[in-house]
């Protein structure tokens, strides 16, 4: 009994072990296969002598300066003002978005109300209010903001309201039969019930966040991934042009790979 007990209590790390190992591969293997595909495009693309100049678009020059752009705090001040306008921009949307989906999922006449307005401006592209934000806000870091949070507000309502939709309105009557106050409702029920709902709602606003947040800081500012991205093409830097889009792919990926982990720890459904 002992034996088949240990052997039992193996055999989840062992796949635990063998998931992890397979994952790392697979990860390895598509990045190499990637990298693999982009040198091979800049090869063909460059063996015509009038299209030389493309070689600097290669992965083996971005890698090269990627070094280069780190120690002269390129990537760094980059990272550092990109980074607070999508996070204050995030702050906005969730802390807007949450209430509003709170009650959307809880109200079914507000929710009736809402739908078509909502739906309405969440088809709006992010982008179409740049000339707006312009006139609204004084600086350009705060219309950047603005369209971060307008872009990514959407994915929070939504998916809240549908995360509250599904919880079960027992819940309720039994919580107020208790004597639970609103407060508790809120904190005991509503938010752990939903936390699920709204990280996913997080990941997907990230995900339209991100690819606003890039060409609006192509113009009116002078820091940013947008702002170093134009720079570079503005002054034939082509190498650094690729270094600065590999290192905001991968900033994206870390994002999107941690609210991920969240969602699975907060998931109802283990796997």
């Amino acid at each position: 009994m002992r034996d088949g007990t240990a052997a039992t209590a193996i055999q989840p790390s062992g796949g635990v072990l063998k998931g992890t190992a397979n994952g790392l591969v697979n990860f390895f293997a598509g990045l190499t296969i990637l990298f693999a595909l982009w040198w091979l495009a800049i090869y063909l693309a460059t063996l015509d002598p009038a299209a030389s100049h493309w070689a600097a678009f290669g992965p083996i020059p971005a890698f090269k300066s990627l070094g280069k752009m780190w120690e002269s705090g390129l990537i760094a001040n980059a990272l550092w003002t990109s980074g607070y306008r999508l996070g204050i921009g995030l702050l906005i949307a969730i802390a807007i978005g949450v209430p509003i989906g709170i009650v959307m999922g809880r109200s079914k006449r507000f929710r009736d109300l809402s739908n078509s307005p909502f739906q309405l401006m969440r088809m709006i592209s992010p982008l179409s209010w740049e000339p707006i934000a312009v006139i609204m806000f004084a600086g350009w870091d705060p219309a950047i903001i603005f369209l971060i949070a307008i872009a990514s507000v959407w994915p929070v309502i939504f998916s809240t309201a549908a995360g509250l939709a599904k919880v079960d309105p027992a819940w309720f009557k039994v919580a107020r039969n208790l004597g639970a106050k609103p407060w508790h409702i809120v904190t005991q029920i509503i938010l752990p019930a939903i936390t699920f709902d709204v990280l996913t709602g997080i990941r997907l606003a990230v995900g339209v966040a991100w690819i606003v947040l890039v060409p609006a800081e192509f113009l009116g500012v002078t820091s940013g991934f947008g702002y170093t991205i134009e720079d570079a093409r503005e002054s034939l830097e082509y190498d650094h042009l690729m270094a600065m889009i590999l290192v905001i792919g991968a900033v994206g990926y870390v994002i999107d790979a941690s609210l991920l982990m969240l969602i699975k720890r907060f998931s109802w459904h283990k796997q």
